[in-house]
């Protein structure tokens, strides 16, 4: 198998959203394809691979947010089809909930971050079944259903290579890992069950969207797992005392900069964490999972 990571360039930056290109025994398939505003960016890296992008008969993907899914259609409408887990498969068929829901927070500045998402032929989507085999190629790739970061994500497994969208987590370069937490359905306790079934696969590489290749594993996932932990105990007060997010998000950035600076990351490289993993939506998405919680107990009881 041949694998290329096409940098997509997104807002003018380097590093921060990737698509995987893998081609095998003459197949040709896409792991995530970012925004449809990037999928210029996406068009030269496959040309580049000496391919035409009607070439690309199968796109994998890790879930449906629109930095991964937003050109889908695009290349289903060419003939490709697409493959996500069940509960997104709906969001694709009829992307308007979800483009209305990204609206409601992004506003004037959709199109220029996301581009156009546009519905798919039903008959173009597959939804796949937790650890179900995908021919490709001489090969196959296998869907791992990892809830957490969202509750309709896929890790998809194709022979040691594990690619990993943003349940485990954005790491730019040699600088830290931090988990990506956007609402609405951020869920620790099984992001860190999704971490613990990534770590019992027979991989041996981690290829994140954001961004890159990660090959020290164990490593990896005990930070992530930690900072999991910390960030949501961290906003657990908040939650609970009712604080509005706006008050908390001046805080939260100053709390994962400098963790980044400590990491080692330059002002540049922040900025690119930000752009894949803006910090006030970690606010809302941690905030957001401690409410259902205590809503959850409270009716438990």
């Amino acid at each position: 198998m041949e694998l290329k990571l096409i940098d997509l360039h997104f807002q003018g930056h380097e590093l921060s959203i990737g698509s995987y290109l893998l081609e095998d025994a003459g197949s040709l398939a896409l792991i995530e394809t970012g925004p449809y505003s990037t999928v210029q960016s996406l068009l030269d890296g496959i040309a580049a691979a000496g391919f035409r992008p009607e070439d690309v008969k199968q796109v994998f993907l890790t879930h449906i947010h629109l930095d991964h899914a937003g050109a889908a259609w695009y290349f289903a409408r060419l003939g490709a089809q697409i493959y996500v887990h069940p509960a997104g498969q709906k969001h694709l068929v009829d992307p308007s909930r979800l483009y209305n829901s990204a609206k409601m927070i992004y506003q004037d500045k959709m199109d220029a971050l996301w581009g156009a998402m546009n519905e798919i032929d039903p008959a173009r989507v597959t939804s796949v079944a937790q650890g179900e085999k995908i021919p490709f190629g001489n090969s196959f790739i296998t869907a791992w259903h990892t809830p957490g970061h969202a509750v309709h994500h896929i890790a998809w497994q194709c022979g040691k290579e594990l690619f990993t969208g943003d349940v485990a987590g954005v790491k730019v370069g040699e600088f830290p890992v931090v988990p990506p937490c956007p609402p609405p359905d951020i869920n620790i306790e099984d992001w860190l069950d999704s971490i613990e079934l990534m770590r019992k696969l027979p991989v041996d590489t981690l290829r994140l969207t954001h961004f890159g290749a990660v090959h020290d594993i164990e490593n990896h996932f005990d930070i992530l797992s930690e900072k999991l932990k910390t960030w949501s105990a961290c906003m657990k007060p908040f939650a609970d005392q009712g604080v509005p997010q706006e008050d908390v998000v001046p805080q939260f950035m100053e709390f994962t900069k400098n963790d980044l600076l400590e990491g080692g990351a330059t002002p540049e490289i922040i900025a690119v964490y930000e752009l894949a993993n803006p910090s006030w939506m970690g606010v809302a998405g941690l905030m957001r999972y401690w409410q259902k919680k205590a809503k959850s107990d409270g009716a438990a009881h």
